[in-house]
């Protein structure tokens, strides 16, 4: 070769590559990036015996400037570090890997303020395990990728960085995404009414009966692969739940301040585990916008014409924004916040949704309302995402509009049917955990199959009842979803409310106490809350069958048809449905998509009792009696005052 190489940095492995490379390129070696990197150089590597983040910086600059690709080696507390390699103008570069490899880490915020502090003084020369054994191997790897780029092969470190552990000199590949919000190589769109625009396009179901357009075997090849890495992936570890009845699998997403635990749910741990990356990759997307940037600050009176009106998404009582150290103030049509695209299919045009609306974790903070993640959903096209995003909202409106009217639901006998899965499933949980699994119809007036479930200890001791929901166009798999939602939390749960069954019993008391997701549904575990659900467990009234509930779903084999005639459904109830896509690059690269649905006027599920939203949501008043389940629409103060038992 007579390739020119530029070799930057003074140590043990810059010496060792400069031998292994000498005899086939042409060797620049410079000490610092001050000295110039020549123009005529086909690859530069960036070699150093310790850490030196502010050198890796200034490599990324001066290389994308010169349009160089470049490798770097480097070693840090024991372990040596090669790769990725940068080409410049693309995606994944060395600022993603370290974060990437930062927030999969357990000691990240340590590492974090490390990298800072390293950065301004630049540290030791040499790390105390950097041993010529050690860097030897480094160097040999950083050789071998070396001459693959120069002969414009595909290099093994294209998104992918290799950790030796020079204590033990193993060493392993771990495949990175690349950030797209990195200030190096991320290149965000801004937000913008033409992205937002939809135009729905046929999605394939892979069965008929099956409301899906991929299926596992397929989503099976890149999961795993793409988004679970201990060392550098956007989910860093699993579990499996061994104690609960059925096949769930736990994934961890790490955040900077903290980790949060995604389930998957199903009847076999490997299915499990596609489901729970899934689930990870949706709350991913959801809690910030991290695939667009949003450009449109304003009041809402400022963009009324184009805006939805936060009015109608359900509000807080005027005596809950008055209680003591309440966070969230009165709606004010003038102050300004953040908003983005989204498209509303009773506008038929792009409508402006105010950010903390749109993510539920979003940093905007001038939202007068908590959001969750109700309505976020994720599919293998964006019309099965938005389906299901539907299906999401309608399960947990359900839910609440049965407890605030307190609604004597049709109870359901699962075994009428005649699905063998169910039936196990239900049978499962009796004989494994000792729960009765009661099931109810609670389905609204948009005719979507929604299923309410309850389980119920057999046992005086452990938790007394549990609650859970589903919905779906197939109302067996409504049953199902909620089944598996039980089954996650049944034993899971006990030794907790055990433990802290007093300060339960204190919020049975007092409902201010229940403050998050969890207390919700600990409160109901105790036997001195089960009164409470006399309205579901009345024992006089007969089991119905499924088929004297539903009717078939019209069949069909597209799933933008199903998601038609839904949206249809809401349009003549006038409700409006608005979708904000939340899809981010890492999901686009394997055409996953992730939206937010809202359904304004729907009952939005919320945690917490002070952070109840019903004000100005009169739907909760007049569908029971629509129903036939009251003789005249409720009025508010005769709603269930109780916190809700949703998990």
């Amino acid at each position: 070769m007579s390739a020119v190489v530029a070799i930057v940095g003074d140590g043990v492995l810059a010496e060792l590559v400069c031998g292994e490379l000498i005899s086939e390129c042409r060797i620049v070696r410079l000490s610092d990036f001050r000295e110039g990197v020549p123009a005529a150089a086909e690859l530069a590597l960036v070699l150093q015996d310790a850490w030196h983040p502010a050198v890796q910086r200034e490599a990324e600059a001066e290389l994308e400037a010169a349009g160089i690709p470049w490798l770097r080696g480097f070693v840090a507390f024991g372990e040596g570090v090669v790769g990725p390699l940068v080409r410049p103008g693309q995606p994944g570069c060395s600022r993603c890997a370290d974060t990437r490899k930062l927030i999969a880490g357990r000691d990240r915020r340590e590492t974090w303020e490390l990298q800072h502090r390293l950065t301004e003084t630049g540290g030791v020369l040499s790390d105390a395990w950097a041993s010529r054994t050690g860097l030897l191997q480094m160097a040999y790897l950083l050789a071998a990728e070396a001459r693959s780029v120069l002969r414009h092969s595909r290099s093994r470190l294209e998104e992918h960085v290799v950790f030796f552990n020079l204590k033990t000199l193993s060493c392993s590949s771990h495949f990175f995404l690349p950030d797209p919000q990195c200030p190096v190589c991320g290149h965000l769109p801004a937000d913008s009414r033409v992205a937002a625009q939809i135009s729905l396009e046929p999605s394939p179901k892979i069965g008929e009966s099956i409301y899906r357009s991929r299926s596992f075997d397929e989503l099976k090849t890149f999961l795993v692969r793409d988004y679970l890495d201990y060392k550098t992936g956007l989910m860093n570890g699993k579990m499996l739940d061994l104690v609960s009845p059925l096949a769930d699998t736990t994934v961890n997403l790490p955040m900077l301040e903290q980790d949060e635990l995604t389930a998957g749910r199903t009847n076999c741990y490997a299915d499990s585990e596609l489901s729970a990356i899934l689930e990870g990759l949706e709350r991913y997307c959801g809690m910030a916008p991290r695939g667009k940037r949003p450009i449109v600050h304003g009041s809402w009176r400022q963009l009324a014409g184009e805006a939805l009106d936060p009015m109608t998404v359900g509000l807080y009582a005027k005596e809950q924004y008055k209680l003591p150290g309440f966070p969230f103030r009165p709606f004010d049509p003038d102050v300004e916040t953040e908003w983005v695209w989204g498209y509303s299919f009773a506008q038929e045009r792009p409508i402006l949704v105010p950010q903390w609306l749109a993510y539920y974790s979003s940093p905007c903070r001038q939202g007068f309302v908590y959001e969750t993640s109700n309505g976020c959903a994720l599919g293998g096209s964006l019309e099965e995402a938005i389906l299901y995003g539907i299906l999401e909202i309608v399960e947990r409106d359900s839910f609440l509009l049965t407890w605030y009217a307190q609604l004597p639901l049709p109870r359901l006998d699962p075994r009428s049917i005649g699905d063998r899965d169910l039936n196990l499933m239900v049978e499962r949980l009796q004989a494994v955990a000792g729960f009765d699994v009661l099931l109810f119809n609670a389905t609204m007036e948009n005719g979507i199959p929604s299923i309410w479930a309850l389980a119920k200890n057999r046992n005086p001791h452990g938790i007394n009842l549990i609650c859970a929901a589903g919905a779906h166009p197939d109302p067996v798999r409504a049953a199902k979803g909620a089944v598996h939602e039980l089954s996650g939390m049944l034993l899971n749960m006990t030794h907790k409310f055990e433990a802290n069954r007093e300060n339960y019993m204190k919020m049975l008391r007092d409902p201010s106490l229940v403050r998050n997701m969890e207390d919700h549904s600990m409160l109901y575990s105790l036997p001195d809350a089960e009164p409470r659900l006399s309205f579901l467990l009345e024992e006089n009234r007969p089991m119905r069958t499924f088929a004297q509930e539903f009717t078939a779903a019209p069949k069909s084999t597209d799933l933008t048809e199903d998601l038609k005639s839904m949206i249809g459904t809401f349009l003549r109830l006038q409700l409006d449905v608005i979708v904000v896509d939340q899809t981010t690059p890492e999901l686009r690269r394997n055409g996953l998509h992730c939206v937010k649905v809202l359904i304004p006027g729907m009952l939005p599920m919320t945690f917490g009792y002070d952070l109840t939203r019903v004000a100005g949501l009169e739907r909760v008043l007049r569908v029971p009696a629509e129903l036939g389940y009251k003789e005249r629409p409720l009025r508010m103060e005769e709603l269930n005052a109780h916190p809700h038992p949703f998990p």
